[in-house]
């Protein structure tokens, strides 16, 4: 039997040995979450199910959309003799939302987050050659303020919420590694110097251990750097590159630099080894204009919420990920927000290999309603920022990433009072530069931003006639953008003391970070719920005609840096997608595609 999703989950720090462990596992639902003291830990559970798909999922086998909350997870498996001798780490690439999991009846690990990653080690608990029993409990309630993305409260889908995802829905795995070992590596291009920089984590120091780190083309090999790996946690090494083998990343050459790491012992034996990748490129600011090596490079950016009908959150296939790049690429876009979803690694690899600039979001949806509008309307957590800081510490080294959105859509009044989403904006925020000073970040997406000069500006906007789209945003050549306010909502004054969402503009890089979200479904059947964004257009020709007059109103700008239209695919019963939900065309695409690619007046304007 194939198992489903069987490539390498990690592309970018890959070791030669390890075991998938997805296929049918044991499964049962848990709707009390009484199932520990019901005694599921140490039985056989009632259902079977088909990892990483979701139970809420077609391809899981189960594809049951009710409330789960909690569900439980059980199987064998035997751990390969040829790893004697190493410690085996199990990972899970992500499982929504409280998981906790045990091995032969002992707890090895919990851990709170829908969209991280996470490794338990199996040291003193797993060898070998043993064959043991993986049992996984997860707990996603449905009514506590945590991060959900798109995924609905309520029985759902309804407007712009979709399906819900709990449990398994990313690739578990094993994998051996030895007890002398390198960790996840930092890659950091540094184009003014023509250098790559390696951070290298490692898991234990020892008298005479050595870090090396070699860099090739497909010349051969370009650089090699050794250091000792004795003294320091996560020792370092530049690997600069000469002249003549100086290749930049770029979205029209997204030429990629292979690097093998090893650790090598005093006595000059390989202790560890992995692959990675490094795209050199750099990202500046220089006054309205966001730089990709030193080029004004307009962001012609597509919303994609990375749903699929049969999957959900997961995608059915690694060739579904590629082809949801190619597809946006053949549609005239060169990148995407990444929308309320934390999108798996595989995906950012096929965009690193592709030149497609990516925006890496939180799905941090989930925390509203705790309050009056002018009030503590949205309170998320201190598990928004632990969970964020994972993302960035896996996600960092990717060159096709060229910024952080860590919120979105956040609103509420700015008071007299610091509230509780006040100070996570902000420490969000600071997380966010503290991991990573390379890229731009932006506060939050689209409404309440509330960290004085944050790198990026933006605002969300579906006004649908292009005349009044354009007057909107006319200010911005005299610094007075359009701005999210609660009139967006129709919320009337009264209910509101300041209707204020966000401090003062000052003068930072701006773009409308959604906007269009054209209602257009020339299939849909009577009865069936159907909605995009302001009045649908009566035919193909008034369609095409607001797409292009839109674009316009943003290429034709010369302080907008970018823009992303609202989306990719259409998702359930939102259908303004530039594709239907299962990916098939319902436009004529070199229309779509020539809307956006005349000159913007910025990239122009650098002459």
């Amino acid at each position: 039997m194939t198992l489903p999703r069987s490539e390498y989950p990690r592309p970018q720090f890959v070791r030669a040995d390890w075991l998938c462990l997805n296929g049918e596992w044991q499964f049962e639902a848990d709707q009390g979450d009484s199932g520990l003291d019901r005694g599921l830990l140490t039985r056989d559970l009632k259902d079977r199910i088909t990892v990483p798909f979701c139970p809420e999922s077609l391809l899981s086998g189960i594809n049951n959309l009710d409330y789960y909350h909690a569900v439980w997870y059980r199987r064998t498996v035997t751990i390969p003799e040829a790893w004697a001798g190493q410690r085996v780490l199990l990972h899970f690439q992500a499982v929504d939302y409280d998981t906790t999991v045990w091995v032969n009846g002992q707890e090895v690990g919990r851990h709170r987050g829908g969209f991280a990653s996470f490794t338990f080690d199996l040291d003193g608990v797993a060898q070998p050659g043993e064959t043991v029993t993986l049992v996984v409990r997860a707990r996603d309630p449905r009514t506590a303020p945590q991060p959900r993305g798109k995924q609905a409260r309520e029985y759902g889908p309804e407007g712009a919420i979709y399906v819900r995802t709990t449990g398994i829905w990313q690739t578990v795995w094993l994998e051996p590694v030895p007890q002398l070992a390198l960790r996840r590596p930092r890659i950091t291009p540094d184009v003014a110097n023509s250098t790559i920089r390696l951070e290298q984590p490692i898991t234990n120091n020892r008298p005479g251990l050595r870090l090396r780190a070699v860099l090739k083309d497909a010349a051969g090999v370009v650089v090699t750097a050794e250091t000792s790996a004795e003294y320091d946690l996560a020792p370092r090494l530049d690997l600069p590159i000469p002249a003549d083998r100086k290749r930049l990343w770029s979205t029209t050459d997204p030429h990629l630099y292979d690097l093998e790491i090893s650790l090598i012992d005093a006595q000059g034996n390989v202790v560890d080894r992995a692959q990675s990748y490094a795209g050199l490129r750099s990202i500046a600011i220089v006054g309205k204009a966001v730089k990709l090596n030193g080029k004004t490079v307009f962001q012609r950016l597509v919303l994609d919420q990375g749903y699929y009908p049969d999957g959900l959150m997961t995608a059915p296939s690694d060739e579904a990920l590629r082809r949801d790049i190619e597809l946006s690429m053949a549609a005239g876009f060169n990148g995407a927000r990444l929308h309320q979803k934390v999108f798996e690694e595989r995906f950012l690899y096929h965009a690193d290999r592709l030149g497609y600039l990516v925006w890496g979001e939180f799905g941090d949806w989930g925390c509203s309603h705790n309050g009056p509008l002018d009030g503590e309307h949205q309170m998320p957590t201190a598990a928004y920022i632990t969970e964020w800081l994972e993302v960035l510490e896996r996600d960092y080294s990717h060159p096709a990433i060229i910024g952080w959105c860590p919120l979105n859509e956040t609103w509420q009044s700015i008071t007299d009072n610091i509230t509780q989403l006040d100070v996570i904006t902000q420490g969000m925020y600071l997380a966010t530069k503290a991991m990573d000073t390379t890229r731009p970040v932006l506060d939050t997406s689209g409404y309440s931003h509330r960290v004085p000069n944050a790198d990026i500006y933006d605002s969300h906007d579906y006004t649908q006639d292009p005349d009044t789209f354009a007057k909107r945003h006319a200010g911005l050549a005299e610094d007075k953008p359009f701005l999210n306010h609660f009139n967006d909502w129709g919320v009337p004054s009264h209910m509101v003391r300041n209707p204020n969402w966000s401090l003062p503009y000052k003068g930072q890089p701006y773009f409308v970070s959604e906007f269009g979200g054209i209602w257009w479904n020339p299939d849909v059947k009577p009865g069936e719920v159907s909605w995009g964004y302001g009045e649908r257009p009566k035919t193909l020709d008034e369609f095409y005609d607001r797409f292009n007059r839109l674009f316009a109103a943003l290429l034709d700008d010369v302080n907008m840096f970018g823009y992303c239209y609202t989306q990719l695919t259409d998702v359930f019963q939102e259908q303004n997608g530039v594709y239907r939900f299962d990916r098939s065309t319902k436009f004529d695409m070199e229309c779509i595609r020539l809307a956006q690619q005349r000159p913007a007046a910025i990239e122009m304007a650098e002459g």
